[in-house]
């Protein structure tokens, strides 16, 4: 007879080729198991060092999904008799009141809160210029209540646009006409208007491997054929793009500061696929990503500045130099496709809230803008060496990447689980395997950005995560 209390009738399914960190799926597979009465009233759970060992998994990431499990009053803790089912557990929601949030799990939690430390993406919160940006916002709540209540310019309000044209002149290097700028609501309005103008569904597209997870995923959404091209010290290996998929239509890159490895494209590298991408009459879509927060040097003028700037969309963003909770970025179109992506944001997703752009229209006029970033730098290379001293103690081949630390853990370290576990303790790491496409070659390691280390909260933040990779 088989024993109900075994653990392979559980049948929980971990996929390590998703994006879905693997202690929600395991979260997932069990609280559904308990909803559908596949597992019992009083029915022992195995033990969080027996289904590890059965998963292949991480001690620490059962672990969680049991804390989580007995949060939601699903199961409880019956000391020496184990992890068991909750004798009357609550009724489940139907399936048409089910959570509807499964393509979420790869995104930093809680949203719409103050950032974790580690958390990539986001910057410093306590060096948000509150107090002058409440002044501005109130203005421009004002001049928007008191004029005209027709559409807004589904491109943007163009005294915003030229600011951003005067902007992109002086620190990218760019020359556009305001009339070239589509305002967004961040990088990935952006990324969908450049993709639906190109009508890129099914054609073959260059990603970095490791690369940007969310921008592989939308590639995937629309239908691409996706070729990873590996990255080095020089950025993209072009050649290896055009020796695997010469005939792709596009290329999808962060030529300023690699995401995530924080290496600059090379002079040759962006000569070489500005070539590829005029002889091929292929797209180079440009996530200026960090462009304008290069701590080493001066940065190096956009992709879309200059010789082949016809063939290069590029992509901006207030998120990582202001605020994500702005919602506010841009997309300066060559000529030849600027009137096509106009077309697309004005019938499909128009620029948005008018007071927001108002109020950046104001901050970029009077200078605050670059004022901002030159101290943001200084304070951003400081909250990096710090960092770095602090996590090399205990993971020393640590190095400086961008606007964050690259931890490099041994191959057969789970570093998704690592994940998992520093997320259930107030952390928000980023496993590095997650950035490949192939993740059976992916390199282990953490992500940790230093914009949200503090001298307040660096010693408590390192040594959790100290604690946590020795428990692994």
């Amino acid at each position: 007879m088989t024993d109900p209390n075994a653990p392979n009738v559980l049948s929980i399914q971990v996929d390590r080729a998703t994006d879905a960190p693997i202690g929600d799926q395991i979260h997932a597979s069990l609280r559904q198991a308990i909803l559908d009465g596949r597992l019992a009233p009083g029915q022992r759970l195995p033990s969080g060092r027996d289904l590890a060992a059965q998963l292949g998994v991480a001690r620490g990431t059962v672990r969680v999904a049991y804390e989580r499990l007995i949060a939601e009053n699903l199961v409880f803790g019956a000391g020496p008799a184990g992890t068991r089912v909750g004798a009357r557990p609550p009724v489940g929601r139907a399936n048409d009141e089910a959570p509807l949030d499964g393509p979420l799990a790869a995104f930093t939690r809680p949203y719409s809160s103050t950032p974790l430390p580690f958390q990539m993406g986001v910057p410093a919160h306590d060096a948000f210029p509150t107090k002058l940006w409440a002044r501005m916002r109130a203005r421009a709540v004002r001049a928007d209540a008191i004029t005209y209540t027709a559409y807004a310019d589904p491109r943007g309000e163009p005294a915003l646009r030229a600011q951003i044209a005067s902007h992109l002149a002086v620190s990218r290097q760019m020359q556009c006409h305001p009339d070239q700028i589509l305002v967004t609501s961040g990088y990935r309005h952006g990324l969908m208007l450049a993709l639906t103008a190109l009508r890129a569904h099914g054609r073959k597209a260059w990603i970095e491997e490791p690369g940007y997870p969310l921008g592989r995923r939308a590639l995937e959404l629309i239908g691409a054929a996706l070729e990873p091209v590996p990255i080095d010290a020089e950025g993209m290996r072009v050649k290896d793009g055009i020796a695997r998929a010469p005939d792709a239509f596009l290329a999808l890159v962060t030529p300023g500061q690699h995401a995530p490895l924080g290496v600059t494209l090379s002079p040759a590298r962006r000569h070489a696929l500005l070539d590829w991408a005029a002889a091929r009459e292929a797209w180079v879509i440009e996530d200026d990503y960090l462009g304008e927060l290069q701590l080493d040097g001066r940065a190096a003028p956009a992709l879309a500045a200059g010789e082949g700037a016809n063939r290069v969309i590029h992509i901006g963003s207030f998120s990582k130099t202001l605020s994500p909770a702005l919602g506010l970025g841009f997309v300066v179109a060559p000529r030849s496709l600027a009137e096509r992506l106009v077309e697309v944001s004005a019938v499909l997703a128009p620029a948005p809230n008018r007071t927001t752009q108002l109020a950046v229209t104001e901050f970029l006029a009077d200078g605050h803008f670059l004022r901002h970033l030159r101290r943001m730098k200084a304070l951003y290379a400081e909250r990096r060496n710090l960092a770095l001293a602090h996590v090399s103690e205990f993971l020393p081949n640590s190095l400086a990447a961008g606007l964050g630390v690259i931890a490099p853990l041994p191959q057969l370290a789970d570093d998704n689980a690592i994940v998992d576990v520093a997320r259930a303790h107030g952390l928000a790491p980023s496993a590095l395997s997650a950035w490949h496409l192939r993740r059976t070659h992916a390199q282990r390691g953490l992500l940790l950005s230093v914009t949200n280390l503090r001298l307040d909260n660096i010693d408590a933040a390192c040594a959790k995560l100290a604690s946590i990779v020795a428990s692994h």
